[in-house]
């Protein structure tokens, strides 16, 4: 079996208030992925699932700082305007703080008390496709995938 490295490395860290999860090659856009990284980044858990769940329900935008040309503006946002509502990315992203929160609890950490120390995402691998054009061309249609890696601590 593969080892499975994480960007995160901390020495200093305590492995018994440290939760972590990954998601590996997961068919969402990167660039969503790291707009939403960004923005709970340093969040409690319960208030980043609040606002993944809001995402989800396209109550709150999320904030999109570097990947935002031709982004239109959303109300209800401070501090920035463009964004976006990336559903399909949010509810993966969820998916692994979800997985993070029940490692905590296997290891007997405190649930309540997590904050998101680090969360990453990078670009997988590309799964090749293609579409056939007229007078027998071929169109490259390809599908991008994720890594997400979530570190949670105890607070």
């Amino acid at each position: 079996m593969a080892k499975n490295k994480y960007a995160y490395n901390n020495p200093d860290a305590d492995e018994s208030k440290t939760a972590r999860a990954m998601a590996k090659s997961i068919k969402v856009s990167p660039k969503h992925c790291v707009e939403i990284c960004s923005a709970i980044r340093g969040m409690d858990v319960a208030k980043a699932k609040a606002y993944l769940n809001d995402v989800i329900d396209m109550k709150k935008a999320v904030p999109f700082k570097r990947h935002n040309r031709d982004v239109g503006h959303r109300k209800g946002m401070k501090g920035w305007a463009a964004g976006r509502y990336p559903v399909k990315a949010s509810k993966a992203i969820l998916t692994v703080i979800e997985n993070a929160e029940a490692n905590a609890e296997y290891k007997g950490m405190d649930v309540e008390n997590l904050k998101i120390e680090h969360i990453s995402s990078h670009r997988g691998m590309v799964i090749r496709g293609a579409r056939p054009r007229a007078f027998g061309r071929v169109t490259p249609f390809n599908t991008p995938t994720t890594h997400i890696q979530v570190v949670l601590v105890e607070a």
